[in-house]
């Protein structure tokens, strides 16, 4: 899977590295997701999550029973407002998306989006995903339709995405999105799939207390 990382505000994982703004077609949106990680948040992060949710109501049921934090999200302690850093919740939203580039229409990339990349109000003609979503649907255009300029908020400390229309897609773009939309890859990238890491100290071998050889 072709996944973009948008670390130290720019985007990563994309043929030109280093870049602030890129023109991509959105070929798919998965649902909100929760994500709650017991460790300090580091730019460096390569963890996996502590416990996680994909309907933002319950747990996944593969939530090994010692990191499940709650029976149910509303009920749990870390998705209290404070619990986090600040006012914010140690539980976040997130949304992966996929997409594909202006200049590649069939190579997906995965987009995993901070929850301020999904909720807030437009500025300056910029908008987060749902508010461009509300955009887009008031005047009955879906993503997959156009492209859209997807850039980072230069006011903001943390990585934040912005979203705005640029242009609708040519019928001969329009056909081949099209054929994108229904790729397996689509599909994966908008599959939330935790792989929990292995302790590094232990061994995945099993222990014996030796052998013998029969001549």
């Amino acid at each position: 899977m072709n996944r973009i990382s948008i670390r130290d505000n720019t985007f990563s994982g994309v043929p030109t590295q280093g870049l602030t703004s890129i023109p991509i077609v959105i070929v798919g949106v998965a649902f909100v997701s929760r994500m709650y990680y017991a460790d300090a948040y580091s730019s460096e992060r390569v963890s996996k999550p502590t416990c996680w949710s994909s309907d933002t109501e319950t747990p996944a049921l593969d939530v090994p029973d010692d990191q499940r934090q709650s029976g149910r999200c509303i009920d749990c302690t870390q998705n209290i407002r404070g619990s986090g850093r600040g006012t914010g919740r140690a539980c976040r939203f997130v949304q992966r998306i996929a997409l594909v580039l202006e200049g590649d229409l069939k190579t997906v990339y995965q987009l995993q989006l901070p929850p301020t990349s999904i909720f807030g109000d437009a500025v300056k003609g910029g908008m987060p995903l749902r508010a461009y979503a509300r955009y887009l649907e008031a005047r009955e255009t879906p993503f997959v339709a156009l492209v859209t300029d997807m850039y980072f908020d230069a006011e903001s400390n943390t990585p934040k995405l912005f979203f705005k229309p640029v242009r609708p897609l040519e019928e001969r773009e329009l056909e081949t999105v099209k054929g994108t939309m229904n790729h397996e890859d689509t599909a994966e990238a908008l599959t939330l799939n935790i792989t929990l890491v292995e302790d590094r100290n232990d061994s995945p071998f099993a222990v014996t207390d030796g052998f013998t050889i029969k001549n």
